[in-house]
């Protein structure tokens, strides 16, 4: 019988290379344009990036719905530290 306190790993997304740069930009960043300005592309593509994102995590049963919520999945898989932040 398993405990409550037990929990199974949280499964990973499969995040692209491309898509945990722009996410690191961005939680790195105060804002979307800032992040766009960093990468050389604009908000708009951030906003599409992180809408991919949010959809993959939603997608292995961890939404993130607020940029708070994916600053703790990134935390949680190693995408960034909290060193950097």
């Amino acid at each position: 019988m398993t405990s409550m306190l037990e929990r199974t790993p949280a499964q990973k997304p499969a995040l692209s290379a491309r898509e945990i740069e722009i996410l690191r930009a961005w939680l790195l960043s105060e804002s979307k344009s800032e992040a766009a300005a960093r990468l050389y592309v604009t908000a708009a593509t951030v906003s599409t990036h992180i809408a991919r994102i949010r959809s993959k995590y939603a997608r292995v049963g961890r939404n993130a719905t607020t940029k708070t919520a994916l600053l703790a999945r990134a935390l949680q898989d190693g995408v960034i530290s909290i060193d950097e932040l």
